[in-house]
């Protein structure tokens, strides 16, 4: 009987380390390989731009503004597969904008953030591909 005690005793303590130990070898954030590019009526398009970014396992911002902008972001809702925002940017270019990002997997996504400044609408098409996790989702 005691026999039989320790050997449940001995795998009930050996799976809560193997769980603890799967727990903490999990990262905080999640690495994406993004691309963005950025389109006017009447111009090119202009290059995609590629980087790689982390993010919280759960969304609850959306991508970072372009470099030279300083945003703030309002509005910002989860409804399922769906992330939307405004945003307000001010720097190279004061200019105001509404995103939208769709999880078409728990691994990739794709948007759209629609900007006016000064005028003129450019619109900014997002993709981006789940690479693995990472340790300092951006905040």
């Amino acid at each position: 009987m005691i026999r039989a005690c320790s050997g449940r005793l001995a795998a009930a303590v050996s799976m809560a380390i193997l769980t603890t130990a799967a727990a903490a070898d999990e990262r905080p954030g999640n690495l994406w390989d993004t691309t963005s590019q950025m389109s006017m009526p009447g111009l090119p398009a202009m290059p995609p731009q590629k980087m790689q970014l982390c993010t919280a396992k759960e969304w609850t911002q959306p991508p970072p503004p372009p470099p030279g902008q300083s945003c703030t972001v309002s509005n910002f809702e989860r409804d399922g597969s769906k992330v939307s925002w405004d945003t307000q940017c001010t720097g190279e270019m004061e200019m105001s904008g509404h995103g939208e990002i769709t999880f078409t997997t728990d691994e990739a996504y794709t948007g759209t953030i629609v900007f006016t400044a000064e005028g003129m609408t450019m619109t900014v098409n997002l993709t981006g591909q789940k690479v693995d996790e990472c340790d300092n989702p951006i905040s």
